[in-house]
């Protein structure tokens, strides 16, 4: 994201970039990628940002040094990163174990952590400097499939940016990796979670049989949306979208679930209550057409689910995740009480199983080569909060902001998607944030909303942000 007007600028001074290999020889071999590695949306390259405040006991330990050591180290278990994505049998992905390794940038900014905004959230101010797009290291096949930026601040900390190639890993399977790069960072001899590749375990068996679990959203990816609906829906000019970040801590929460009735206040979660709330006002806000069909996909992590009969082992940095999908008319989605999308929250979520993964792979067999449609009724929720991102500690604490570098998953269609990023409000209390665009009318009837649940007026909401709203801004 190119700097505006309105972010704080600030020059960054980068040394070429260079290539960190292994630190003891490795396996040259082919390792073929799983299906589960190759469905829709997963050939990109994801951007993280980890920002890390001066820490007085690591003295003059440079974090460049300290990480890129690590890296190399981390990279001997973790040889399958040092490698380059090869095409085989028509579409098929590999990775070529060469050893050549990954992309480090070594840079330093006239900036300090006090220049970015409080809390530090995604859009970021020029992220292209801090995550340098090396020229021609961002294709998906024979490039390397990690890049690292250690940016040093004036203030003594420093900001690590990580860039994966997708098909690689997931969320989880990412922070698995940096944590052993974290571990050897603070002196550990080897990695505490060794790595498994074993992606032949997310393979379909049956590679012809039709995917009929997930029949409906084919059809609703396909099906034709009314000209008012898709009029109100799908802006025409992204520039005229608005984002804010909403926060939903203990008091955000309890406030939702006493909308809901005793039965499932017990069994919702945290994520089930959040995604029910949003996908309900969220489509109130937009008033689309009574008959338009609202589709919610969740983002489910398949590890530690009931997923035995596969046996999905602990190392596993593979992607493991899937998208199951809820689904109701908007008339009944805004007419129903909140307790009916939390409960088509929690049916989308309960569908994954072993079954529901093997589907999935022969889904996208089926599906290969085929670029994914988009309906207006679409919108999708990913708690990037389980991975734990905030939890890396490389010598100098916990970062103060660690996970996605973008506000939403797809930055070129932002209004479709976003994260669930863990985040503080201004009294220090732990909470989720999710960073949402929406059209400015529609936008102003969500924040009415919230302020609802609260008990506040829009003038206290928006003038004190940390309380629901954690931070506005207008693309122009």
């Amino acid at each position: 994201m190119a700097c505006s007007s309105a972010a704080p600028k600030f020059a960054v001074r980068r040394q070429p970039a260079v290539l960190v290999a292994p630190a003891a020889p490795t396996p040259r071999e082919l390792k073929r990628l799983s299906d589960f590695d190759e469905q829709d949306g997963v050939r990109v390259q994801v951007p993280n940002l980890y920002f890390y405040r001066r820490n007085k006991s690591m003295g003059s330990k440079d974090p460049v040094r300290v990480i890129q050591e690590a890296l190399a180290k981390a990279l001997v278990p973790y040889y399958p990163f040092a490698g380059r994505l090869r095409e085989q049998d028509g579409c098929r992905l590999a990775v070529d174990c060469t050893g050549e390794g990954v992309l480090f940038v070594e840079a330093d900014a006239e900036v300090g952590l006090e220049h970015f905004d409080d809390p530090l959230l995604p859009p970021f101010p020029c992220l292209e400097e801090l995550i340098f797009d090396v020229p021609g290291s961002s294709a998906i096949l024979n490039t390397p499939l990690l890049l690292f930026q250690v940016t040093r601040l004036t203030c003594g900390g420093f900001i690590l940016a990580v860039r994966l190639n997708h098909t690689m890993a997931d969320a989880q399977g990412l922070m698995q990796f940096l944590g052993a790069v974290a571990e050897l960072a603070r002196g550990a001899q080897a990695p505490s979670v060794l790595p498994v590749w074993k992606r032949e375990l997310l393979e379909g068996l049956n590679q012809q049989q039709p995917a009929l679990v997930h029949g409906k959203l084919h059809e609703v990816s396909g099906s034709n949306t009314s000209t008012k609906a898709s009029s109100i829906m799908i802006p025409s000019d992204t520039a005229a979208l608005r984002l804010r970040s909403f926060f939903f801590g203990a008091r955000e929460i309890a406030a939702i679930q006493a909308q809901l009735p005793p039965h499932l206040q017990k069994r919702a979660t945290n994520f089930d209550t959040i995604a029910g709330w949003i996908w309900k006002f969220r489509t109130m806000a937009l008033s689309p057409d009574p008959d338009e069909v609202m589709v919610l996909a969740v983002v489910v992590n398949a590890r530690g689910r009931n997923t035995t009969a596969v046996g999905i082992p602990i190392g596993y940095y593979g992607n493991a995740f899937l998208v199951p999908v809820a689904m109701s008319t908007a008339r009944e989605l805004c007419t129903n009480p909140l307790s009916y999308a939390v409960e088509l929250v929690k049916k989308a979520k309960n569908q994954v199983d072993m079954e529901y993964m093997r589907l999935t792979a022969n889904l996208i067999v089926l599906r290969r080569g085929q670029s994914p449609r988009i309906a207006a009724g679409m919108y999708s929720l990913s708690d990037t909060t389980r991975a734990r991102f905030e939890d890396l500690d490389f010598g100098w604490g916990k970062p103060v902001y660690g996970g996605p570098a973008e506000a939403v998953g797809v930055p070129s269609i932002p209004w479709v998607g976003s994260f669930l990023l863990a985040s503080k409000n201004a009294d220090g209390e732990d909470g989720m944030v999710v960073p949402m665009y929406l059209p400015g009318p529609a936008m102003d009837r969500l924040v009415e909303e919230m302020n609802k649940v609260l008990g506040l007026s829009a003038d206290v909401t928006l003038h004190q942000p940390h309380v629901s709203l954690s931070r506005g801004q207008r693309y122009e």
